[in-house]
């Protein structure tokens, strides 16, 4: 009996508590709808632009794998494949063939290079060789140095979300929030005081990773460090205003813990960890609601594309509106504490 009375306590417990129901049946099936839509499509085939290749070299290439774009000049072709719209592009000059992989993607280079050793099987090999040539990237790049960037500002995200969130949940359950309140303070200086005592270790965890990754395991870098640091900086900030906003709808750190599911896996999807190019349109419409993909893709242009900060504006400024806006949904939820 006894033991029947604690099996039947715990369960009560456990139809009380919706967020615990919907981390244990609805978080997998939704993580799992994500992993189907990711990985369940039919991918797509490296796109590779030409310009000047004779007709015999063209028709094997379309026969290949690849889809092939044909240019009227080189020019074109390269601006195409600056623009990130091609993984490479195969020209013939004074009668040398070279192949300008774009080599940001080993993953993707290597496509381009099976579809053209399959040409090469169909035509005369010892006639057509082309020269390897990248427009960024190096050969022999690992899929590390690849994701990599992303990853550095994924571990920043997440660890500085938990640590804003779980520290901002204590100040409230302790009631060391509410005393605060009660005094003349205003809510916006709150929020910035917080952000500010919390905002430097953040600073000092994100150079922390991003130094580590660079120095101590040679993780591939052509870009400025100080950029990286820029955009870890603003990724951090992002995450922690979006933790001490969420910690206002959380009862204790397992319920901090529960937002994971929700907010941080989703963000692993669409950062660019793993290929989006087979996923519906439509799907693929949701990275633009994610700050980590915008952090991931600056960070990758910065240290594997050498881009400058013209380059990376746009996702700078995308990541400065999301942690305002939610610097300002933390005042409107201060609220529930005290109206100032």
């Amino acid at each position: 009996m006894r033991v029947r009375a604690l099996s039947v306590r715990i369960f009560r417990q456990f139809m009380r508590d919706k967020r615990t129901l919907a981390l244990l049946f609805v978080a997998p099936l939704f993580i799992l709808t994500l992993v189907y839509c990711i990985f369940g499509g039919t991918g797509s085939v490296p796109k590779i632009g030409t310009a000047g290749l004779p007709d015999t070299i063209s028709g094997a290439l379309r026969a290949s794998s690849a889809d092939i774009v044909s240019y009227d000049s080189e020019a074109a072709a390269r601006a195409e494949l600056t623009d990130r719209k091609l993984d490479a592009l195969l020209t013939v000059s004074d009668g040398k063939p070279t192949l300008l992989l774009e080599g940001s993607d080993p993953s993707r280079s290597r496509a381009v290079m099976l579809a053209v050793s399959a040409m090469q099987r169909t035509t005369a090999a010892d006639v057509f060789k082309p020269q390897i040539e990248y427009l960024h990237g190096k050969p022999g790049m690992s899929s590390f140095d690849a994701f990599g960037p992303v990853m550095i500002g994924f571990f920043s995200f997440f660890f500085v979300f938990l640590l804003a969130g779980v520290a901002f949940l204590r100040e409230r359950t302790t009631g060391t929030m509410e005393r605060l309140m009660a005094t003349p303070i205003r809510r916006h200086e709150v929020v910035l005081g917080y952000l500010g005592g919390f905002g430097l270790f953040a600073i000092m965890q994100s150079a922390l990773v991003a130094c580590f990754a660079i120095y101590a395991l040679g993780m591939y870098m052509t870009g400025s460090i100080w950029l990286i640091l820029l955009v870890n900086l603003l990724l951090t900030l992002t995450a922690l205003t979006l933790g001490t906003l969420l910690s206002a709808f959380a009862g204790s750190e397992f319920q901090i813990i529960q937002f994971v599911p929700i907010v941080i896996v989703p963000q692993a999807f669409f950062s660019g960890l793993f290929p989006l190019d087979g996923m519906s349109p439509w799907l693929h419409k949701l990275t633009y609601a994610m700050p980590l993909y915008y952090g991931g893709d600056a960070l990758r242009d910065i240290m594997i594309r050498g881009e400058g900060f013209g380059g990376i504006a746009v996702d700078v400024g995308v990541l400065l509106g999301f942690s305002l806006l939610f610097a300002a949904l933390n005042v409107v939820a201060l609220k529930k504490q005290r109206a100032i």
